[in-house]
């Protein structure tokens, strides 16, 4: 397995930047991999150079083009993308159009996972109808301002949440479920009592929301790659 190359696209006349890696040998499928608001971590890189590992191409997603120095300015960077709906599903698009323009991707099956803003961003392709067998959402933000329609969501869901995460609280997590209803989507939801926002990175952060959690950590990695093996078996 080789180490990340950078691929260069775009979002308009913002510039961005995605890291790619690629398998030993002829990849089972593409991952494009949405990272945190703080843009890729090493914890969101660990975890592509794991798909990539067991064969599947991988590119870690660019939110903004450039780097944030700290949380606080990550949060500035992502209200500028999320200023509206349609903005944000632009520069998430941006991402999939560089995923499909390395060679030989579009022959692929396509999933898509996120973690934390990035788990909120795939869920939102899959709420338009973004062309991924499968869509993988850990700790991520469940609500949105565009609820999916029946039959626009074509991926599988699988949505990885911590029960005590409070960026993410029941009242949130059961309205999710209902558009998912709704939209006549096939989702599942794992729920993991007592854990918080942020399990799946064991960096010590100062935000009291979040928690590293190994077992949740372990446990929503393996189920993401048995939805993967089912569809591709």
């Amino acid at each position: 397995m080789s180490n990340f190359e950078q691929l260069s696209f775009s979002d308009g006349e913002t510039a961005l930047t995605g890291l790619l890696a690629r398998p030993d040998g002829a990849p089972r499928a593409a991952v494009l991999v949405f990272p945190t608001i703080m843009n890729p971590t090493q914890s969101v890189l660990d975890k592509a150079q794991d798909l990539a590992g067991n064969g599947y191409l991988v590119l870690v997603a660019d939110f903004y083009g450039k780097a944030p120095a700290n949380f606080d300015q990550s949060r500035e960077f992502a209200m500028e993308i999320r200023q509206t709906p349609e903005l944000y599903r632009q520069r998430l698009r941006a991402s999939l159009k560089g995923m499909l323009s390395v060679e030989g991707t579009g022959d692929l099956p396509l999933f898509a996972i996120g973690f934390c803003m990035g788990g909120q961003a795939v869920l939102e392709m899959a709420r338009e109808g973004a062309p991924f067998e499968a869509v993988v959402s850990f700790h991520g933000l469940l609500n949105t301002e565009m609820p999916a329609q029946p039959g626009k969501v074509s991926a599988r869901i699988l949505v990885c949440h911590g029960d005590a995460d409070p960026m993410v609280p029941r009242e949130q997590v059961v309205k999710f479920w209902e558009e998912m209803d709704h939209a006549e989507a096939d989702w599942h939801f794992h729920s993991y009592s007592g854990v918080r926002h942020g399990f799946t990175n064991p960096a010590p952060t100062q935000n009291p929301a979040t928690g590293y959690d190994a077992s949740a950590d372990r446990q929503s990695w393996v189920a993401m790659y048995s939805l993967f093996d089912e569809l591709l078996a």
